[in-house]
């Protein structure tokens, strides 16, 4: 456990996505005196030494270095190093955060869970998305849902590429909609292809849930532009939710009851016009209405928010908001849609000769 009135984190991996989560602590450490960034750690110690003079922090020279020298640790290395990084971590007590996914394996994300709690740690899985302002500002409004499609367009990018699109890009949107639906997913239907690596580039899935849910989810990492979309169809109210997740643009359309009092505002106007665009869907609800909102997306940086929480839950000592059991969970649905990718792939094999 961190000493009461410091707590010292290390990033462990400073590529592209490990600098942003050096920036943004070191913007934290000035924000709450009682954080420090006592260092950084890279195999290329030349990129080390680059990103710790860059933020005016220390560059470790070995794994024994970063041990003594911190309280936690952020990993931000591949994928497939994840679980070798976190046990001797873990075995000496230090409180991480992993990004996502928590590891390539579902063997070793019961391994780390198992050594998170021998060992009294506090593991956080960096699913972003839990945190992004326009899913935030959705999630009162979506009810039940009873059908989500979720489509992730990406470029190429070799950092990720020990890992599919499947673990690489889809296992975001998996993560979130779990984290929504929160029923056993019971059925998964898959396809994919690769296309520039050796793993699969681009990939679709159907998740069907326990309570009847099913979710369609698509991600490629062979794309000329970026998009993240989300679209919830819900009951309890019955409602209509789309969410881009790039621009933070989110709006849902639910069924409510009809006001008998017209207000002739510019709102209501505008109302009608959004809602005209779906044809005559208005001519067939009788006594009820279509009611529009738009809420105000905050502008906040999501990966800030992910790294305050985990400072928070250590200082404060309270639970993360994403769990490695949470990351586990998200890891193996993963291997499911890939497992039936692979099953997919060897019928159309013996189908073609």
């Amino acid at each position: 456990m961190a000493g009461k009135h410091q707590l010292n984190i290390a990033v462990i991996g400073v590529g592209k996505l490990g600098e942003f989560h050096t920036k943004l602590l070191k913007e934290i450490c000035a924000e709450q005196k009682n954080v420090h960034l006592t260092g950084v750690f890279d195999l290329n110690q030349t990129r080390a030494a680059e990103i710790a003079k860059k933020y005016k922090t220390d560059a470790f020279e070995d794994f024994d270095a970063i041990i003594n020298g911190c309280d936690a640790a952020v990993i931000a290395t591949t994928t497939s190093s994840h679980f070798e990084i976190a046990r001797p971590l873990l075995e000496t007590g230090k409180h991480l955060f992993i990004e996502k996914p928590i590891t390539k394996t579902l063997d070793e994300a019961e391994r780390l869970i198992a050594l998170e709690k021998a060992h009294g740690c506090k593991v956080q899985v960096g699913h972003i998305e839990r945190f992004n302002p326009a899913l935030q500002a959705v999630e009162p409004y979506l009810g039940t849902p009873l059908y989500i499609m979720a489509e992730r367009l990406s470029g190429f990018s070799k950092r990720v590429s020990d890992v599919s699109v499947i673990l690489d890009l889809m296992i975001h949107d998996i993560d979130l909609i779990l984290s929504i639906v929160k029923s056993r997913v019971i059925n998964i239907g898959a396809s994919g292809v690769s296309v520039f690596s050796d793993e699969l580039d681009m990939a679709s899935a159907r998740m069907e849930f326990e309570n009847g849910a099913v979710a369609n989810v698509s991600a490629s990492r062979i794309s000329r532009t970026k998009s993240r979309k989300v679209r919830f169809f819900s009951k309890n109210p019955n409602s209509y939710a789309s969410l881009d997740l790039t621009n933070g643009k989110s709006e849902i359309f639910r069924i409510v009851e009809k006001s008998e009092k017209r207000t002739g505002s510019l709102k209501e106007f505008a109302t009608e016009k959004i809602i005209s665009m779906f044809g005559d869907i208005g001519d067939m609800l009788e006594d009820k209405a279509i009611e529009y909102i738009s809420p105000d997306v905050p502008k906040t940086n999501a990966l800030k928010c992910e790294l305050e929480a985990f400072v928070s839950s250590i200082l404060e000592d309270k639970p993360v908001v994403v769990t490695s059991h949470d990351g586990m969970q998200a890891v193996e649905i993963a291997i499911q849609i890939s497992e039936a990718i692979a099953v997919n792939r060897r019928m159309q094999k013996e189908i073609l000769g």
